[in-house]
């Protein structure tokens, strides 16, 4: 009997796919030699061919299915599925091509108690993607700040926002983006 405790399940393959669109088409598509336009999409053919050429096989069907089935719509196809991009939380320089909106009164954003102090004297700030993200649903800021330890939600006064002028998109899965969140426009909840 071995001293070693067993090592975890592989990832299912629609995970381990999911994460592999995330990294190249958010982060990193020139890993594979893939090229984004400047609203972010990729030839589907394209991406399939590169992505075998780097050791990553994947078909059509496969990646259909992937956007199709994940719970945060992290992807969006093109209407004739010729072309696929990651909906938001890019790090490369894209723009999304969303036009701006009126978001609901109050959206949410979730993070760690850690980073509570920081937080509330610097605003929320894009680091290295190129918009903030924030929910109209407080559960869906809880599970976020869960993934990042003790749990905090901060709600934003999009009212007093857009009468300072911050603009605000929403991207094709309704997550909601505005390029930074002063510490005067946020509370704790």
């Amino acid at each position: 009997m071995s001293d070693q405790a067993p090592l975890p399940p592989a990832e299912p393959r629609a995970v381990r796919i999911s994460k592999f669109l995330s990294f190249v088409l958010r982060h990193n598509p020139h890993s594979i030699g893939l090229t984004l336009d400047s609203e972010g999409w990729a030839s589907v053919e394209l991406l399939i061919e590169k992505a075998a050429a780097s050791g990553t096989s994947l078909t059509r069907d496969e990646l259909v299915h992937v956007v199709e089935t994940n719970d945060k719509r992290r992807f969006t196809l093109s209407p004739d599925s010729t072309r696929i991009r990651a909906a938001q939380g890019h790090s490369v320089d894209v723009g999304l091509g969303v036009a701006e909106a009126i978001p609901p009164d109050a959206l949410y954003h979730g993070t760690a108690t850690r980073f509570l102090v920081s937080i509330l004297a610097e605003g929320l700030q894009r680091g290295s993607r190129r918009q903030v993200h924030l929910t109209a649903e407080r559960d869906t800021a809880l599970a976020v700040g869960q993934r990042h330890g003790q749990p905090v939600v901060l709600v934003v006064d999009t009212i007093a926002m857009r009468a300072s002028g911050h603009a605000f998109y929403q991207a094709d899965n309704g997550v909601w983006l505005t390029d930074s969140v002063p510490p005067a426009f946020l509370a704790v909840t």
